[in-house]
């Protein structure tokens, strides 16, 4: 009787530390996709519907045997370029990449355009002007 209590206990055990092992790994991967409807959340942070119903797609797909590098291809697949939190850079990705680096340089150029456009030019003044002045300022 005690040995199988042990043998039941022990299956438990292992049946734990394989769901956890499970789990990490779908946290890791949940990690590296964004959230459809969120947008700025990766999976393993949002709790949106559609990313719980994908979280549990990366769950038994994983239990399935496939890989990891397997189950990004089949979202990748099925939804885009976007759903991968760090997209890859290619030409399709480009504006992407480069949009913030393009958004702060115009942002310099127009800083320095509104300032140069900013400044007020000396006031030219006569010869009769400036001796009203200096006889002002004696």
């Amino acid at each position: 009787m005690r040995s199988s209590v042990a043998a039941v206990l022990l299956c438990f055990a292992a049946l734990a530390l394989a769901d956890e092992a499970l789990d990490r790994r779908v946290m890791n991967l949940a990690h590296e996709l964004r959230c459809l409807v969120c947008q700025n959340q990766t999976l393993a942070d949002s709790n949106a519907p559609l990313a719980v119903d994908l979280r549990n797609q990366i769950r038994e797909q994983i239990a399935a045997g496939r890989s990891e590098q397997d189950v990004v291809d089949f979202m990748v697949q099925r939804y885009g370029d976007f759903v991968l939190y760090r997209p890859p850079l290619k030409a399709s990705t480009l504006l992407l990449w480069a949009g913030p680096f393009l958004f702060l340089a115009l942002g310099f150029f127009f800083l320095i355009r509104f300032l140069r456009l900013r400044r007020v030019p000396e006031p030219q003044l006569t010869d009769a002007e400036r001796a009203h002045a200096a006889k002002l300022l004696e």
